[in-house]
């Protein structure tokens, strides 16, 4: 059974940073392509940045140069670092497969920036 747990979320103000990590179990985040997503009040669901198992990784634009993503392949954890956040990265943050796998949502971690 696949298990993806996000933490790392929390309340920063405007240009300070966060950590996010999403600890995996039933699958290797190595040999998958992994993303983190985020979906905002009343927005869809959008993919926010993404790792192949090359290791290479892309990006949104309204991420790009802020936002890293990484992965310890032997802890299977991935992460998202967030610097220079800004009030509209405002989200609830989730990590799933790319494509996503319904089953794999889980309960997410909230980020809210204030201004």
């Amino acid at each position: 059974q696949v298990q993806l747990v996000e933490s790392g979320g929390g309340l920063v103000q405007a240009g300070g940073s966060l950590r996010l990590s999403c600890a995996a179990s039933g699958i290797s985040i190595s040999i998958n392509r992994m993303g983190w997503y985020r979906q905002a009040p009343g927005k869809q669901r959008e993919l926010v940045a993404h790792i192949a198992p090359s290791g290479s990784t892309n990006y949104a634009n309204s991420v790009r140069d802020r936002f890293t993503i990484s992965r310890d392949n032997a802890k299977n954890t991935m992460y998202l670092q967030m610097n220079g956040l800004k009030p509209e990265d405002t989200a609830v943050y989730y990590c799933n497969v790319l494509p996503t796998v319904r089953a794999y949502w889980g309960q997410g971690t909230q980020v809210t920036v204030s201004s």
